[in-house]
Protein backbone atom coordinates (compact mmCIF):
# COMPACT_ATOMS: atom_id res chain seq x y z
CA UNK A 1 0.00 0.00 0.00
CA UNK A 2 2.66 2.26 0.38
CA UNK A 3 4.51 2.00 -2.80
CA UNK A 4 0.75 2.02 -4.31
CA UNK A 5 0.50 5.75 -2.32
CA UNK A 6 3.77 7.21 -2.89
CA UNK A 7 3.17 6.26 -6.59
CA UNK A 8 -0.18 8.11 -7.36
CA UNK A 9 1.27 10.99 -5.19
CA UNK A 10 4.55 11.55 -7.06
CA UNK A 11 3.03 11.51 -10.31
CA UNK A 12 0.61 13.74 -8.71
CA UNK A 13 3.73 16.45 -7.13
CA UNK A 14 6.39 15.60 -9.21
CA UNK A 15 7.92 16.37 -5.22
CA UNK A 16 9.34 13.37 -3.00
CA UNK A 17 8.71 14.91 -0.01
CA UNK A 18 5.24 15.94 -0.56
CA UNK A 19 4.21 12.57 -1.77
CA UNK A 20 6.23 11.04 1.40
CA UNK A 21 3.56 13.23 3.24
CA UNK A 22 0.26 12.88 1.56
CA UNK A 23 1.55 8.40 1.23
CA UNK A 24 1.94 8.39 4.74
CA UNK A 25 -1.58 10.23 5.40
CA UNK A 26 -3.15 8.50 2.77
CA UNK A 27 -2.19 5.05 4.88
CA UNK A 28 -2.83 6.67 8.35
CA UNK A 29 -6.07 7.31 7.17
CA UNK A 30 -6.42 3.62 5.94
CA UNK A 31 -5.51 2.19 9.18
CA UNK A 32 -7.83 4.48 10.98
CA UNK A 33 -10.25 2.95 8.77
CA UNK A 34 -12.96 0.42 9.70
CA UNK A 35 -15.01 -2.87 7.17
CA UNK A 36 -12.61 -1.55 4.09
CA UNK A 37 -13.25 -4.09 0.89
CA UNK A 38 -11.06 -2.75 -0.95
CA UNK A 39 -7.58 -1.76 0.09
CA UNK A 40 -6.26 -0.37 -2.81
CA UNK A 41 -8.92 1.50 -3.71
CA UNK A 42 -9.46 3.10 -0.56
CA UNK A 43 -5.23 4.06 -0.58
CA UNK A 44 -5.94 5.56 -4.02
CA UNK A 45 -8.51 7.49 -3.29
CA UNK A 46 -7.09 9.07 -0.24
CA UNK A 47 -4.04 9.54 -1.84
CA UNK A 48 -5.72 11.51 -4.64
CA UNK A 49 -7.61 13.64 -2.97
CA UNK A 50 -5.21 14.31 -0.84
CA UNK A 51 -2.71 15.33 -3.57
CA UNK A 52 -4.86 17.31 -5.36
CA UNK A 53 -5.38 19.52 -2.51
CA UNK A 54 -1.59 19.93 -2.21
CA UNK A 55 -1.67 21.12 -5.63
CA UNK A 56 -4.04 23.82 -4.95
CA UNK A 57 -1.48 25.32 -2.48
CA UNK A 58 1.42 24.24 -3.92
CA UNK A 59 0.08 26.16 -7.47
CA UNK A 60 1.10 29.86 -5.66
CA UNK A 61 4.70 28.84 -4.39
CA UNK A 62 5.54 27.52 -7.79
CA UNK A 63 4.60 30.31 -10.23
CA UNK A 64 6.92 32.19 -7.21
CA UNK A 65 9.46 29.96 -7.78
CA UNK A 66 12.93 31.33 -8.67
CA UNK A 67 14.30 30.20 -12.46
CA UNK A 68 12.75 27.15 -14.17
CA UNK A 69 10.80 24.77 -12.08
CA UNK A 70 11.98 20.54 -12.08
CA UNK A 71 10.70 17.59 -10.24
CA UNK A 72 12.42 16.54 -7.32
CA UNK A 73 14.67 13.43 -9.33
CA UNK A 74 14.12 9.60 -8.87
CA UNK A 75 17.12 7.60 -9.06
CA UNK A 76 19.17 4.42 -9.50
CA UNK A 77 16.89 1.96 -7.52
CA UNK A 78 14.37 4.41 -6.30
CA UNK A 79 13.71 4.87 -10.46
CA UNK A 80 13.10 0.95 -10.66
CA UNK A 81 11.54 -0.16 -7.69
CA UNK A 82 9.07 2.49 -6.54
CA UNK A 83 7.88 2.99 -10.29
CA UNK A 84 6.90 1.18 -13.26
CA UNK A 85 6.21 3.19 -16.69
CA UNK A 86 9.17 4.80 -16.61
CA UNK A 87 8.27 7.14 -19.73
CA UNK A 88 5.06 8.62 -17.29
CA UNK A 89 7.65 9.33 -14.61
CA UNK A 90 10.05 10.95 -17.05
CA UNK A 91 11.01 14.51 -15.75
CA UNK A 92 9.87 15.63 -18.70
CA UNK A 93 6.73 14.42 -18.63
CA UNK A 94 5.90 15.88 -15.07
CA UNK A 95 7.11 19.24 -16.08
CA UNK A 96 4.61 18.79 -18.61
CA UNK A 97 1.86 17.84 -16.18
CA UNK A 98 2.44 20.95 -14.53
CA UNK A 99 0.25 22.96 -17.50
CA UNK A 100 -2.69 20.58 -15.91
CA UNK A 101 -5.53 21.72 -13.52
CA UNK A 102 -4.99 19.22 -10.45
CA UNK A 103 -8.32 17.36 -11.80
CA UNK A 104 -7.17 17.25 -15.10
CA UNK A 105 -3.82 15.82 -13.82
CA UNK A 106 -5.29 13.19 -11.39
CA UNK A 107 -7.46 11.91 -14.37
CA UNK A 108 -4.63 11.61 -16.39
CA UNK A 109 -2.38 10.03 -13.70
CA UNK A 110 -5.16 7.56 -12.67
CA UNK A 111 -6.18 7.02 -16.47
CA UNK A 112 -2.81 6.42 -18.42
CA UNK A 113 -0.72 5.11 -15.35
CA UNK A 114 -2.98 2.97 -13.36
CA UNK A 115 -5.87 2.07 -15.78
CA UNK A 116 -8.13 3.58 -13.63
CA UNK A 117 -12.10 2.92 -14.64
CA UNK A 118 -13.53 6.11 -15.64
CA UNK A 119 -16.46 5.10 -13.32
CA UNK A 120 -14.03 4.25 -10.50
CA UNK A 121 -12.18 8.24 -11.13
CA UNK A 122 -15.33 9.71 -11.26
CA UNK A 123 -16.09 8.47 -7.81
CA UNK A 124 -13.12 9.77 -6.39
CA UNK A 125 -13.16 13.23 -7.73
CA UNK A 126 -17.09 13.52 -6.88
CA UNK A 127 -17.91 14.26 -10.62
CA UNK A 128 -19.67 12.28 -13.39
CA UNK A 129 -18.30 9.23 -15.68
CA UNK A 130 -18.93 11.74 -18.59
CA UNK A 131 -17.80 14.14 -16.70
CA UNK A 132 -14.29 12.84 -15.74
CA UNK A 133 -14.01 11.72 -20.21
CA UNK A 134 -14.27 14.89 -20.69
CA UNK A 135 -11.37 15.96 -18.63
CA UNK A 136 -9.20 13.10 -20.05
CA UNK A 137 -9.42 14.44 -23.57
CA UNK A 138 -9.12 17.79 -22.30
CA UNK A 139 -6.18 16.82 -20.30
CA UNK A 140 -4.83 15.47 -23.58
CA UNK A 141 -5.28 17.69 -26.04
CA UNK A 142 -3.82 20.20 -23.77
CA UNK A 143 -0.24 18.41 -23.22
CA UNK A 144 -0.60 16.51 -26.83
CA UNK A 145 1.73 18.72 -28.99
CA UNK A 146 4.63 18.70 -26.79
CA UNK A 147 4.12 15.32 -24.82
CA UNK A 148 7.81 14.09 -24.75
CA UNK A 149 9.20 11.13 -26.87
CA UNK A 150 11.59 8.53 -25.52
CA UNK A 151 13.92 5.65 -28.09
CA UNK A 152 11.99 2.48 -27.18
CA UNK A 153 15.22 0.52 -26.35
CA UNK A 154 16.92 1.11 -23.06
CA UNK A 155 20.27 -0.09 -23.86
CA UNK A 156 20.34 2.23 -26.99
CA UNK A 157 19.32 5.72 -24.65
CA UNK A 158 21.54 4.56 -22.35
CA UNK A 159 24.58 3.84 -25.12
CA UNK A 160 24.06 7.48 -26.27
CA UNK A 161 23.73 9.14 -22.96
CA UNK A 162 27.17 7.27 -22.06
CA UNK A 163 28.48 8.94 -25.42
CA UNK A 164 27.01 12.07 -25.04
CA UNK A 165 28.66 11.70 -21.08
CA UNK A 166 32.05 11.18 -22.30
CA UNK A 167 32.28 13.88 -25.11
CA UNK A 168 31.35 16.41 -22.46
CA UNK A 169 33.84 15.30 -19.57
CA UNK A 170 36.66 15.50 -22.65
CA UNK A 171 35.49 18.98 -23.92
CA UNK A 172 34.61 17.92 -27.13
CA UNK A 173 32.04 20.48 -28.52
CA UNK A 174 31.83 18.67 -31.93
CA UNK A 175 30.68 15.65 -30.33
CA UNK A 176 28.38 17.14 -28.48
CA UNK A 177 26.85 18.98 -31.59
CA UNK A 178 26.71 15.99 -33.35
CA UNK A 179 24.57 13.97 -30.61
CA UNK A 180 22.37 16.96 -30.07
CA UNK A 181 19.05 17.18 -32.13
CA UNK A 182 19.43 20.92 -33.67
CA UNK A 183 16.22 21.88 -31.45
CA UNK A 184 17.58 20.25 -27.89
CA UNK A 185 17.01 21.98 -24.93
CA UNK A 186 18.90 22.37 -21.55
CA UNK A 187 17.19 23.49 -18.34
CA UNK A 188 18.69 23.98 -15.03
CA UNK A 189 17.04 24.28 -11.50
CA UNK A 190 18.76 26.23 -8.78
CA UNK A 191 16.04 27.45 -7.29
CA UNK A 192 17.35 30.41 -6.76
CA UNK A 193 19.97 29.01 -3.79
CA UNK A 194 22.41 27.44 -6.55
CA UNK A 195 24.26 27.83 -10.16
CA UNK A 196 21.82 27.27 -12.66
CA UNK A 197 21.05 28.91 -16.17
CA UNK A 198 18.54 31.55 -15.61
CA UNK A 199 16.52 30.31 -17.92
CA UNK A 200 15.71 27.11 -20.52
CA UNK A 201 18.71 27.27 -23.20
CA UNK A 202 17.81 26.21 -26.60
CA UNK A 203 20.08 24.48 -29.87
CA UNK A 204 22.82 22.08 -30.15
CA UNK A 205 25.84 24.59 -30.56
CA UNK A 206 24.82 26.63 -27.58
CA UNK A 207 24.34 24.32 -25.18
CA UNK A 208 27.40 22.41 -26.04
CA UNK A 209 29.24 25.52 -25.59
CA UNK A 210 28.01 25.84 -21.60
CA UNK A 211 28.50 21.93 -21.16
CA UNK A 212 31.61 22.19 -21.46
CA UNK A 213 32.10 25.63 -19.80
CA UNK A 214 30.34 23.99 -17.45
CA UNK A 215 32.97 20.45 -17.80
CA UNK A 216 36.11 23.14 -16.78
CA UNK A 217 34.13 24.45 -13.48
CA UNK A 218 33.71 21.04 -12.61
CA UNK A 219 37.43 20.10 -12.94
CA UNK A 220 38.55 23.28 -10.96
CA UNK A 221 36.06 22.18 -8.09
CA UNK A 222 37.27 18.32 -8.68
CA UNK A 223 33.95 16.88 -9.29
CA UNK A 224 33.22 13.51 -10.81
CA UNK A 225 29.94 13.00 -13.17
CA UNK A 226 28.37 9.47 -12.49
CA UNK A 227 26.11 7.71 -14.86
CA UNK A 228 23.02 7.00 -13.05
CA UNK A 229 19.06 6.33 -13.89
CA UNK A 230 17.46 9.22 -13.20
CA UNK A 231 13.56 8.49 -13.79
CA UNK A 232 14.16 6.02 -15.80
CA UNK A 233 16.18 8.06 -17.89
CA UNK A 234 19.89 7.92 -18.37
CA UNK A 235 21.46 10.92 -17.20
CA UNK A 236 24.10 11.32 -14.09
CA UNK A 237 24.77 12.86 -10.67
CA UNK A 238 27.48 15.29 -9.96
CA UNK A 239 29.48 14.31 -7.47
CA UNK A 240 32.39 16.96 -5.15
CA UNK A 241 35.44 15.40 -3.61
CA UNK A 242 33.92 14.51 -0.26
CA UNK A 243 31.09 12.60 -2.31
CA UNK A 244 28.42 14.60 -1.19
CA UNK A 245 26.17 15.52 -3.78
CA UNK A 246 25.98 18.77 -6.25
CA UNK A 247 23.46 17.76 -9.08
CA UNK A 248 21.46 15.40 -11.06
CA UNK A 249 20.84 15.80 -14.65
CA UNK A 250 18.29 13.26 -17.15
CA UNK A 251 19.62 12.84 -20.64
CA UNK A 252 16.40 12.82 -22.73
CA UNK A 253 17.03 10.47 -25.64
CA UNK A 254 14.51 10.28 -28.56
CA UNK A 255 14.92 9.80 -32.77
CA UNK A 256 18.58 8.98 -31.87
CA UNK A 257 19.41 12.17 -30.18
CA UNK A 258 20.00 14.05 -26.73
CA UNK A 259 16.90 16.13 -27.29
CA UNK A 260 16.88 17.28 -23.24
CA UNK A 261 19.41 17.70 -20.89
CA UNK A 262 17.50 18.80 -17.07
CA UNK A 263 19.31 19.28 -14.14
CA UNK A 264 18.20 19.72 -10.70
CA UNK A 265 20.97 22.16 -8.45
CA UNK A 266 18.76 23.06 -6.18
CA UNK A 267 19.81 21.18 -2.55
CA UNK A 268 16.22 21.25 -1.30
CA UNK A 269 14.97 19.02 -4.37
CA UNK A 270 18.31 16.64 -3.54
CA UNK A 271 17.99 16.23 -0.01
CA UNK A 272 16.27 12.92 0.02
CA UNK A 273 19.21 11.00 -1.93
CA UNK A 274 21.63 11.85 0.81
CA UNK A 275 23.78 14.53 1.70
CA UNK A 276 24.15 17.48 -0.57
CA UNK A 277 27.16 19.40 -1.44
CA UNK A 278 27.66 23.31 -0.82
CA UNK A 279 29.72 24.01 -3.97
CA UNK A 280 26.62 25.24 -6.32
CA UNK A 281 25.51 27.28 -3.96
CA UNK A 282 24.88 30.87 -4.72
CA UNK A 283 27.24 33.35 -2.74
CA UNK A 284 25.06 34.99 0.15
CA UNK A 285 25.12 38.42 -0.60
CA UNK A 286 25.62 40.90 2.41
CA UNK A 287 22.61 42.72 3.91
CA UNK A 288 22.45 46.38 2.82
CA UNK A 289 23.59 48.74 5.22
CA UNK A 290 20.88 50.73 7.10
Amino acid sequence: MRDLAFAVAYRMLGSVAEAEDVAQEALLRFHGATGVENPAAFVTTATTRLAIDVLRSARVRREAYTGSWLPEPLVAEDATTRVEDEEAVSLAFLVLLERLNPDERAVLVLRESFDYPFAEIAEILDTSEANTRQILSRARRRIADERPRFDPDPQERNALAARFLAAAREGDMDGLVALLAPDAVMVGDGGGKARAISAPMHGAAQIARALTAFVRIADEWGLTLEPAIVNGQPGFCGLAPDGRLVNVASIDVAGGAVQRLLSIVNPDKLAHLGPTSELALRPVRPAPPR
